[in-house]
């Protein structure tokens, strides 16, 4: 799975700071926390017909990764909000876009790991592209990645960072091998989530899930959830070996860049021959739904 350039981002507009920019002119400083350390946060948003999905949870999960990495001078939810609208109306969007939302700790007076030496408050990047769910409607393969997870006693996935590389590393394994994403596990070789989503599993109608132990407890994550209650669908979560994917009836990925996404292997185990509940399809169509109420217009 590799994501195809799209032409009509050419001329898009990216909101850096405190105003909009071309393309070609977008930048950050060489001082800015994010180049010099990977020190930012982020969300990913997706927009559906003038509407962004979970924006609230989104904002205030971008505050709470920021609080916790004790930013200063963090924008509030009202400015934040303002930058979206501004992006998406210069570069005339309504409906199949994804927006990457990040916040960098901001620019620092000279080089160096201090946040101390940054002075300046945050940076704020609205980076928004004509970008449909990046796996489109095919099952995926992954494979088991030799990168583990962070725990918490590590650095805590419940901070949504931009400090990527255990990921980057996972899914390059997983490039290595042909396959489309990686799964990791966690230290004691649990399974956490893949390199790019939470992760979820069917065995005889009951649906399964990792604990938040080392996974981010996603926003679709939260979501399927609460669609598997008002379904009557009884969900268990906890810790989760490889064996019990691998022997499940159906496997599937959540994210917002790939919505509800099904596994039709892993390590080269098909999923499914055990016998097959087809829950996912409820879920995908009970989510399609979700989106119509959980979509919030910043207009």
């Amino acid at each position: 799975m590799l994501q195809t350039y799209n032409p009509a981002n050419d001329a898009i507009q990216v909101w850096i700071g405190d105003r909009l920019f071309s393309r070609n002119e977008a930048r950050v400083s060489v001082f800015d926390s994010s180049v010099q350390g990977g020190d930012a946060v982020w969300e990913g948003l997706r927009v559906y017909n003038n509407t962004i999905f979970c924006l609230t949870e989104h904002l205030n999960r971008l505050q709470a990764s920021a609080h916790a990495l004790a930013f200063q001078n963090i924008p509030d939810n009202a400015t934040i909000r303002n930058a979206i609208k501004e992006t998406l109306k210069a570069n005339k969007m309504h409906d199949g876009v994804h927006i990457r939302l990040t916040l960098t700790r901001g620019e620092k007076i000279t080089s160096g790991m201090d946040p101390r030496l940054n002075q300046k408050g945050c940076t704020l990047i609205v980076l928004a592209e004509w970008k449909p769910p990046v796996y489109g409607n095919k099952g995926i393969r992954l494979i088991t990645s030799s990168v583990r997870r962070n725990s918490p006693m590590h650095l805590d996935s419940k901070i949504h960072h931009n400090n990527l590389l255990n990921n980057i590393l996972a899914k390059i394994e997983a490039n290595v091998a042909g396959a489309d994403d990686a799964l990791m596990l966690d230290n004691l070789g649990f399974v956490a989530e893949t390199n790019a989503c939470n992760i979820f599993f069917i065995k005889r109608s009951i649906l399964k899930t990792p604990s938040a132990d080392a996974c981010l407890p996603g926003i679709t994550r939260s979501m399927v959830i609460e669609i598997a209650s008002n379904l009557g669908i009884t969900l268990q979560e906890g810790h989760f070996s490889l064996t019990e994917l691998y022997c499940a009836d159906e496997v599937f990925t959540t994210g917002t860049m790939g919505e509800l996404v099904a596994v039709d292997e892993i390590d080269g185990r098909k999923i499914g021959q055990m016998g097959s509940d087809k829950q996912l399809m409820k879920l995908k169509t009970a989510y399609s739904e979700l989106v119509k109420t959980k979509s919030e217009s910043i207009d």
